[in-house]
């Protein structure tokens, strides 16, 4: 079967992904620096399964990094452009 090119496939996992709640504190807490998952969980104050699951899936799809420290991972955004399609969504919710 011969696949066929999708230029919007991309974008499109790009918007699912900025539509949901969790995701989207976590990419705003992200783009104020990297984190540890407990780090995550105690400032959103969320479950860590909640988070782990999230961040797996963002990893899945490259939207966030790790860096191992020790025992602990830390996670950053994987690219400025994350940061920047969240502050236009975010600018564009606050500016009814």
């Amino acid at each position: 079967m011969k696949q066929t090119f999708n230029p919007f496939e991309d974008m499109v996992n790009a918007f699912k992904l900025l539509c949901n709640e969790t995701r989207l504190l976590i990419i705003k807490l992200l783009s104020e620096g990297e984190h540890s998952v407990n780090s995550i969980v105690d400032t959103l104050n969320m479950d860590q399964s909640t988070v782990s699951h999230q961040l797996k899936n963002m990893r899945a799809l490259d939207v966030v990094k790790t860096k191992r420290v020790g025992k602990r991972i830390f996670y950053s955004l994987s690219d400025d452009k994350i940061r920047e399609l969240f502050e236009v969504g975010y600018s564009q919710a606050n500016n009814k």
